[in-house]
């Protein structure tokens, strides 16, 4: 196996637009050995679009949460470090590439991918400055995108969270708390990436009252 050599997890929930277009997109990464897709429960043509794209696939039985469905994909990974993507990033998704470099280069040992500034705002931004505000008490690093998905790990990264990330869409959180406690170097770079984005709709408000409920459990956690 080639040094640099990388797994990408995609966790997906009813992504049959764009799932297909993504893993094409992430096939052109240099140093990407396996593409694992995991369907969490999802009842649309998410997992047979993947696994015609070129994925593996692994099907959940009911939704377990992002932070479950990437423990799954954790039992299927080979190589010296871990890209982890949302599926839905369609062609963007190749911008994952600055991500594996950077954490190849040693720069990090977690690299986060920070999203354009978006003109329109999809939400009031109450997690995003709740997420940042609670990284800042715990670890002291000022983080404008603590929420995205976008991340690089290296091996060292993985063995400081044991092999395991936390449950939910807490999962974000936890990660950079976990090994900043641990003295683990973590860094944001700007990508060009575009995603979709959470509506001001009941759908959007559920999703973000689920979201900050996780974070808070999270939190609750490690001051147990």
């Amino acid at each position: 196996m080639a040094e640099g050599a990388a797994t990408v997890l995609i966790p997906a929930y009813n992504e049959e637009k764009k799932i297909a277009e993504t893993v094409r997109a992430v096939q052109k990464i240099p140093g990407v050995v396996r593409i694992v897709v995991i369907d969490d429960g999802s009842h649309d043509q998410t997992a047979q679009r993947a696994e015609k794209a070129g994925a593996l696939v692994l099907k959940t039985p009911k939704n377990l949460g992002k932070g479950g469905a990437l423990n799954l994909g954790l039992t299927k990974i080979t190589g010296d470090y871990l890209l982890l993507l949302d599926a839905d990033l369609g062609q963007t998704a190749r911008e994952g590439r600055k991500l594996l470099e950077a954490v190849v280069k040693g720069q990090a040992d977690l690299v986060i991918g920070r999203f354009p500034e978006r003109k329109r705002k999809s939400g009031f931004g109450l997690v995003l400055w709740f997420a940042r505000r609670l990284i800042r008490s715990y670890t002291g690093l000022h983080l404008e995108a603590p929420l995205s998905g976008q991340r690089a790990l290296n091996k060292k990264a993985l063995t400081a969270l044991e092999g395991k990330f936390a449950e939910g869409f807490g999962v974000e959180v936890a990660m950079i708390i976990d090994l900043a406690k641990q003295g683990l170097i973590i860094k944001e770079i700007p990508v060009e990436m575009k995603h979709r984005q959470t509506k001001r709709d009941l759908a959007g408000f559920l999703h973000r009252g689920k979201q900050l409920i996780d974070i808070l459990g999270v939190v609750l956690k490690r001051l147990r």
